[in-house]
């Protein structure tokens, strides 16, 4: 039977019941909760089951899910998962609308929404909710991010969750998502609201009252769906220590995690000034470099030309050249396969540091797969340094299956590193960033959109070279009859300004006007320190019950990690556990899901239910039109078959010929490069990391659909296609690159975007399989990096033409204002440091441990003649630099 294509349609042509998704923000202080509204409508002639697959913050908490139809309104409860399934299933058969809402196996940000028996003409209403905790940002802002772009995430073969049946979900470019997206926030706090900033546009900041303390904002008209929504709020004054006691809800039990008060702490730490302006001067800092596929995305979409591997790359450059003499080091890159550029971390010098560099500046994203647990186990095989604490950095667009397996390794080896991750790009797995940092000690950064990668990995580079902070401990003081319950894990990381939450329920009758502290203590450097907070018993009033289902949420994810310890082990109260508080709490959980069933008149759905997948939205260039990602045993969204990207990017930058070719060029009218005829390029995993061969289906995605073009047109398409494949086979299988092949690829696609140019013949495109691949144009170093590049592992510059042209002076220029006292490597020094705070002040956040390495090195040196030489650079640099700034 033919489909009405009518209303919206995925990129098959199929129609989409989703219509518009209305998210309503609700931020107090840094606790927010979010209300998501999704409007289907059937516009087919039959009944309709729709599946959603979308992302959610990796720490949210999904505290209310229901669904109205007509004038009905039906709340959904929440089951044990296969109860849940089953009650949607036999709904389903017996005619009923039903509503499941699961969260995935492997992913805490995964979510799978299925809208069961929608009958013809019928409109229904989803409301989710969800609560999250607002990460601090190194500039003091609150982080909160609505995740639009749902990413292919890369599951290893043999890793978990593979069990079950495997459900396709479709996927669009961003910029063709059907369906509308509307975005409101209203923010409130004890302290005034100073800014609202955003990567999308906004309308202004409204204040709601005279002290500023409460303000709304919404997205300007005409957004797109085509990245992630990130806000930034911004208070007057320093975070400051707080806690908040919440009521039990009335209708609970009381000695319940919901009938019982809770409490939620938020500590800021404050360390000794003499402390944190020290710099450790040892350590052992693994470096674990994602080079998958995905990673030569582009950064940023008005920036295409700087891909993440590249600003990785130009990161590394950083780090290297700020860590500090006597330290080890060793460089881990990963994809399909792992690779390091030592046996073992190596002392740090001026010999191992350029070996580093060489082998960084040829790095690429041509690993393929995003397998990152194995390179993980082998940096945890090596035995410690003693002396050298290990700081782990992992770099990643977090496009991983295998989310909580990973994240359970690093758990597990906690004791020996501090674990700092960096998200790179939309779409990349807040589940897992955030994960690997709580678990191993460290902090996460996210870096999407115009942000820039390096001032967020030195702040995180600056937390690691603090001393680490040990001996942590968490002490109550409560009034007689009040006993305390923590319900989240031990502290295990504090960093100066960074917020600390514990969750703990009261038990036990008290005063309103009763006071309880609490301490926490732990020692630094060798320095036993503490910090105290005296807090009200007296229940805060209107926060509902956020307390509660933040604190149910902290303790559901605390149990899950248990479970998955024991997994294996015959008991199975853990997971019993979970369940029951998921189930009293009204929270999510990975053991249970939210149902509901419209019985309503009893009247059955007629007719023969049809699937449709409704399309999230994903990065142009960096996935394919359709991917499996993992949801499960009964769902089971699984990628183990989802193709190495690095075969296929190139070509997919091209992908998106609906908004990429002006199809009313006249010369263009008679080609038309369909988005769905890429979804082919589904390529076998298993070559990956060895030769790659070049699959059949990848042909297919050459297969361009024509408007009124001659069958002979598709059968020379055809024909040339078979005629190059054996070359192309023979080719990749005897040690070629693929890279060759999609660069001339994109050459030849390339001229099918000029205005009054036929399009190459399809021959021609696939002649390039033959052609050697020729190497990219280079981009012009940019100035500071190229400045940082020249600089010794010691910390000192040398006087040499490439130094004088990196400062805009010529060789001559240089040498001529040098004191003939001072000794050549002084005065480069000097100038480097000049030019830094003369014309890199905005920056500084990127060399400051580079220049403090240089300073220490200057005054190792004792050199005279200082003044003089600060007075010099400034002459020949057209600066104003005070000795003093340079702390000389």
């Amino acid at each position: 039977m033919m489909v009405n294509c009518c209303g919206l349609l995925t990129a098959n042509k199929e129609p989409v019941p989703l219509k518009s998704v209305g998210v309503e923000l609700e931020v107090r202080d840094h606790v927010a909760t979010v209300v998501s509204t999704l409007n289907y409508e059937n516009k087919e002639d039959k009944p309709l089951e729709a599946v959603f697959v979308f992302p959610l913050p990796g720490d949210a908490a999904v505290c209310h899910f229901s669904a109205t139809i007509g004038q009905t309104q039906i709340v959904a409860e929440v089951k044990e998962k296969q109860e849940a399934r089953e009650e949607y299933d036999d709904a389903l058969s017996s005619g009923q609308q039903a509503f499941l809402l699961e969260e995935s196996e492997q992913s805490p940000d995964i979510f799978s929404l299925s809208v069961g028996s929608l009958p013809p003409g019928e409109s229904a209403s989803i409301r989710l909710e969800y609560v999250t905790e607002l990460a601090v940002q190194a500039d003091d802002g609150l982080r909160f991010c609505l995740p639009a772009v749902l990413n292919p995430r890369y599951q290893p073969q043999g890793s978990g969750g593979s069990e079950g049946a495997s459900v396709q979900v479709t996927s669009v470019p961003a910029s063709l998502v059907p369906y509308s997206l509307s975005f409101s926030a209203r923010v409130s706090s004890p302290r005034p609201v100073s800014k609202v900033e955003s990567n999308c546009s906004l309308d202004p900041l409204q204040y709601l009252n005279p002290e500023q303390t409460q303000a709304t904002v919404k997205l300007a008209a005409g957004h797109k769906f085509d990245r992630d929504v990130e806000l930034l709020i911004y208070y007057k004054d320093a975070h400051q220590p707080t806690a908040v006691v919440e009521a039990g809800q009335a209708s609970a039990k009381p000695g319940t995690l919901m009938g019982d008060p809770v409490v939620m702490l938020s500590l800021y730490p404050e360390f000794p000034q003499a402390v944190m302006s020290s710099v450790a001067s040892c350590g052992e800092f693994v470096f674990l470099l994602d080079r998958s596929g995905s990673m030569d995305c582009p950064m940023d979409r008005s920036k295409r030309r700087e891909t993440r591997i590249g600003s990785a790359r130009d990161t590394l450059l950083l780090l290297l050249k700020s860590l500090p003499m006597g330290c080890y080091f060793n460089i881990y890159s990963f994809g399909s396969s792992f690779q390091h550029i030592f046996p073992k971390s190596v002392e740090y010098s001026q010999k191992t540091m350029e070996e580093a560099l060489k082998t960084v500046e040829e790095m690429g994203a041509d690993l393929g797969g995003t397998e990152i647990l194995n390179p993980l186990k082998h940096i945890y095989s090596q035995p410690c340094i003693p002396n050298q604490p290990r700081q782990l950095f992992v770099f990643t667009d977090g496009e991983v299956g295998n989310t909580k397996e990973v994240i359970s390794l690093v758990k597990k080896n906690s004791g020996s590193h501090r674990c700092f991750s960096f998200g790179i790009g939309e779409g990349a797995s807040s589940a897992l960033i955030n994960g690997l940092a709580k678990e191993g000690g460290g902090h996460a950064q996210f870096i999407t959109g115009t942000d820039r990668m390096q001032p967020k990995v030195m702040q995180s580079l600056r937390f690691a070279l603090q001393p680490a902070v040990v001996d942590i401990s968490v002490t109550w003081d409560l009034p007689k009859g009040v006993s305390v319950t923590v319900l989240s894990p031990p502290i295990t990381a504090l960093f100066q300004g960074q917020r600390s939450l514990i969750y703990a329920q009261l038990t036990g009758e008290s005063s309103k006007a009763a006071e309880g502290c609490v301490t926490v203590k732990y020692s630094l450097a060798g320095h036993p320190s503490q910090n105290q907070l005296h807090f009200s018993l007296k229940p805060a009033e209107d926060t509902g019950l956020t307390v509660h289902r933040l604190a149910a949420r902290t303790l559901i994810r605390s149990l899950e990690m248990e479970e998955r310890e024991r997994r294996g082990e015959q008991d199975k109260g853990v997971k019993k556990k979970v369940v029951e508080v998921s189930v009293q709490s009204g929270m999510s959980s990975v053991f249970t899901a939210f149902i509901a069933v419209n019985k309503g008149d009893g009247k059955a759905v007629q007719g023969p239910l049809v699937r449709r997948n409704v399309p999230t939205p994903r990065l142009m260039g960096c996935s394919t039109p359709s991917f499996m990602a993992t949801l499960g045993a009964r769902r089971s969204l699984n990628v183990s078959n989802y193709c190495d990207y690095s075969s296929k990017l190139e070509m997919l930058k091209y992908c998106d010929y609906s908004s990429r070719l002006d199809m009313r060029n006249s010369s263009l009218r008679s080609l038309s490069l369909d988005e769905d005829c890429y979804s082919a390029l589904q390529c076998d995993p298993e070559p990956c990391g060895a030769s790659r061969s070049i699959q059949k289906d990848c042909y297919s995605a050459l297969q361009c659909k024509t408007r009124g073009a001659s069958h002979s047109n598709h059968s020379a398409l055809s024909t040339s296609r078979a005629a190059a494949e054996p070359a192309c086979k023979s080719k990749f299988k005897s040690g070629g690159s693929t890279a060759g092949l999609f660069s001339n690829l994109r050459k030849k696609l390339g001229a099918l975007k000029k205005p009054h140019q036929m399009p190459p013949e399809p021959q021609d495109l696939l002649s390039s399989c033959n052609e050697d691949c020729t190497a990219p144009k280079q981009t012009p170093r940019d100035p500071l990096l190229q400045l940082v590049s020249l600089q010794k592992a010691s910390g000192c510059w040398v006087l040499d033409p490439a130094l004088a042209a990196s400062l805009g002076k010529t060789s001559e220029e240089v040498e001529n204002l040098k004191l003939a006292s001072v000794n050549q490597e002084v005065w480069a020094t000097i100038l480097a440091l000049i030019w830094l705070h003369g014309f890199k002040v905005d920056a500084q956040d990127e060399w400051q441990l580079l220049a403090m390495k240089a300073v220490s090195w200057l005054r190792a040196q004792n050199a005279t003649c200082v003044t003089e030489c600060v007075e010099a650079g400034n002459a020949l640099l057209g600066c104003n630099v005070q000795k003093d700034v340079l702390g000389l």
